[in-house]
């Protein structure tokens, strides 16, 4: 596997890499990642990984600076499964200039769900995966579904701004109990990590009532949130949307997706259940 500090020598890579596979990482690489990259591996000639903590998607109070940096572990596994390349820029190489000119900014959806409580974070989001598509250029480009939101908004930019770039969703890795795997889930207790599947079941429980043509979006919101504050989390949102515009949902509506996103202790923690009825 070639390590790769520099856009230029990435560049020189890209070059003779064929048609190519790009996964976006911040490291501290799980088998969530690892799900993203064989993913990727079937859809093209050879799969560059990154691996970069983007402090702009960071906001005030978050845990940039405390962020897992494991680069030793995550060579490892990207060597195991055969990844071609990483590239691993520094934060100069990024953003040369210490201030930020441009940016890409997203639309209203981005003050939505989890915007609503990260400000400025999908604008973080899609300003860097937008540098790294114009630096590595890949055919396709692998992103989890378990940052839904995260992945409706590169699905926008990738269209409104014609980027060249096939962006693959994939399912979201999860533990034998449920829970969606997450480099920030190393930060749970043991009492916290034996809780932190309620999130999906919850979820769960509303898109069976879903599908068994309960159109009270509110109650099942409402019912969700409640469980769950009383079980000891703190909830941002339980939120019943649109699947493939986020849009609020109206009833009757065939496409769904169920997001919530709430706190074990300091962990915040984030899920989805896509509904077709």
């Amino acid at each position: 596997m070639d390590i790769i500090r520099t856009i230029s020598d990435l560049r020189a890579w890209r070059k003779t890499a064929g048609r190519l596979a790009l996964v976006p990482t911040m490291g501290n690489l799980h088998e969530g990642h690892l799900a993203l990259v064989h993913e990727a591996k079937k859809r093209a000639e050879r799969v560059v990984v990154s691996i970069f903590v983007n402090r702009i998607q960071f906001g005030q109070g978050e845990d940039f600076d405390s962020y897992p940096r494991t680069f030793e572990a995550d060579r490892a596994r990207l060597e195991q499964a055969g990844v071609d390349a990483l590239f691993l820029p520094d934060e100069r190489e990024l953003y040369p200039r210490i201030r930020q000119d441009y940016n890409v900014e997203p639309p209203h959806i981005q003050n939505e769900l989890c915007g609503a409580f990260r400000p400025g974070h999908f604008r973080g989001v899609a300003t860097v995966v937008s540098k790294l598509f114009n630096i590595v250029q890949p055919d396709v480009a692998c992103f989890g579904k378990k940052d839904f939101q995260q992945l409706h908004v590169i699905k926008s930019m990738v269209e409104d701004l014609n980027i060249p770039v096939e962006i693959v969703p994939v399912d979201t890795g999860r533990a034998d109990d449920g829970l969606a795997l997450s480099s920030r889930n190393g930060y749970l207790s043991a009492a916290e990590r034996a809780e932190a599947p309620r999130l999906q079941r919850e979820l769960a429980r509303i898109r069976d009532s879903l599908i068994d043509g309960d159109n009270d979006y509110a109650g099942l919101e409402q019912a969700a949130r409640a469980t769950l504050e009383q079980h000891g989390w703190q909830v941002d949102y339980v939120e019943i949307r649109q699947a493939d515009t986020l849009e609020l949902a109206h009833a009757g509506e065939k496409r769904l997706v169920v997001l919530a996103a709430a706190r074990q202790g300091k962990t915040r923690l984030i899920d989805n259940i896509e509904i077709h009825r």
